[in-house]
């Protein structure tokens, strides 16, 4: 199973600099990818201009949003805007999507909350034609660059429920399980064979998951504040998850070997403390 990690950039008060710091050590470590998360009414960076500033400071790690709301963007744009990062980076971009759940990111978009599971796919659609070369109608010609991948980056479909999982057999290349604990990420990605499977295609999808980290000194402290934060408009939910963030190397390792179990192709570390230490540190478990 490959180990990627995650920026730092949703974590509140966090400069720029260190990012692309982060990114750099990234790339000089074990790592497979950098995942950056998407949020708007937070003070996050937004997730497509990082990965650009990250596609610069770096040569071999892969880039992978871990998921984009897709459907707060415009898909013309965000097609474009895609096939920037994948040329600029020589191919390395990967595209974890799903449609959002925050009702306050929609309307501060403005996109319409009602109906974007169905639009999510339109775009979809839209977004295949753009990076194939075709012109959109008889009107409107080609949209560029082309990606450096062939078709467009690699696609991840994310979701937590049976119909948002079933679209990685029409449009996916694999399935993302964003925060979802192993069993619950075995759970989905099933269906997303099944869906696959049932679409005719051959192989099997790919599967990413992904789970916080805090290592170091009080990590279980400052890694639970982070996630508090973060997850604060779940209420007493948020309490739950803070408390569940392994923060101590063993208990790492041991959430690591849980989503080798279940067959992950791919893990991503999102991490919960904004030091640069922390990439050492999940280093140092891999070796």
């Amino acid at each position: 199973m490959q180990i990627g990690i995650g920026l730092p950039a949703t974590i509140p008060g966090v400069k720029g600099q260190l990012v692309l710091d982060w990114a750099r050590k990234a790339d000089d470590g074990p790592f497979s990818s950098l995942g950056v998360l998407d949020r708007l009414v937070f003070p996050n960076y937004e997730p497509l201009a990082t990965l650009a500033a990250a596609a610069a400071v770096t040569q071999h790690i892969r880039l992978m949003t871990t998921v984009l709301i897709t459907t707060l963007r415009n898909a013309g744009i965000l097609a474009k805007q895609a096939a920037t990062i994948d040329a600029l980076s020589n191919g390395r971009l990967t595209l974890g999507l799903g449609i959002g759940a925050r009702e306050d990111d929609f309307r501060a978009a403005p996109a319409e909350f009602r109906n974007r599971g169905k639009h999510f796919e339109e775009q979809l659609a839209l977004m295949k034609r753009i990076w194939s070369g075709q012109a959109l109608d008889d009107g409107v010609g080609p949209v560029g660059p082309p990606p450096v991948q062939q078709g467009g980056p690699e696609l991840l479909i994310g979701g937590y429920s049976p119909a948002a999982v079933q679209r990685v057999g029409r449009w996916g290349d694999g399935f993302i399980s964003g925060g979802a604990g192993p069993e619950q990420a075995i759970h989905f990605y099933r269906i997303a064979e099944e869906a696959w499977k049932a679409a005719g295609r051959t192989g099997k999808p790919r599967f990413v998951a992904c789970m916080y980290f805090g290592l170091g000194p009080d990590a279980a402290e400052r890694a639970g504040a982070y996630i508090r934060t973060y997850y604060g408009f779940m209420g007493p939910a948020a309490e739950q998850r803070a408390r569940a963030i392994p923060s101590t190397t063993d208990a790492v390792k041991q959430a690591i070997e849980t989503f080798i179990d279940i067959g992950a192709d791919e893990l991503i570390l999102w991490p919960c403390i904004p030091d640069l230490e922390q990439v050492d540190l999940a280093a140092d478990l891999l070796s």
